[in-house]
């Protein structure tokens, strides 16, 4: 039996994107020709994703964000937790943007002398971002609310989340 794979080198990967979307359930919006939000729902959050297509450098960005706060006075260990994530991530890596109050995990895919994301790619770089932010997020809230040390809580990330992606 022969599967045939569609051409990809027509299909703009925002329309890739919202076609997962829809076929998965998740809620989405399609803020322009060139992005769209997704909204996927995991165990321990509902995952804000932004898609977006950058046509002058050809990469498809990835932005996955949830909110979380560290007090002031478990920053420091936040900050080496945070690190220590980022080294076990091979594709994506996540930041902290203090003023919004969110965990954000970013991958860009460069596309450029391809013909085009296909759709297992990006497919596979949703359930990427939904897998770091799952696998991590009781590791980063067992740091901000308890004494854990960083080593401590990251023992605690699980090497296979569960949820739906």
């Amino acid at each position: 039996m022969t599967i045939s794979v569609p051409d990809n080198s027509d299909l703009h990967p925002i329309d890739i994107a919202e076609d997962l979307a829809e076929n998965s359930g998740w809620e989405f919006d399609r803020m322009t020709d060139d992005q769209i939000a997704l909204a996927v729902e995991g165990v321990w959050q509902v995952y804000s994703i932004t898609v977006a297509w950058n046509p002058a450098d050809e990469t498809l960005r990835f932005i996955c964000t949830y909110e979380i706060e560290a007090p002031v006075n478990r920053q420091a260990p936040f900050y080496d937790l945070l690190n220590r994530c980022n080294d076990q991530l091979w594709t994506g890596a996540f930041a902290h943007w203090v003023e919004q109050k969110l965990m954000v995990w970013r991958y860009g895919l460069l596309l450029v002398g391809t013909d085009g994301a296909s759709k297992q790619q990006i497919d596979a770089m949703i359930k990427n971002a939904v897998a770091a932010c799952e696998r991590f997020y009781p590791a980063f809230q067992l740091v901000n609310w308890s004494e854990a040390s960083p080593e401590d809580a990251l023992k605690v990330a699980m090497t296979k989340s569960y949820g739906r992606a």
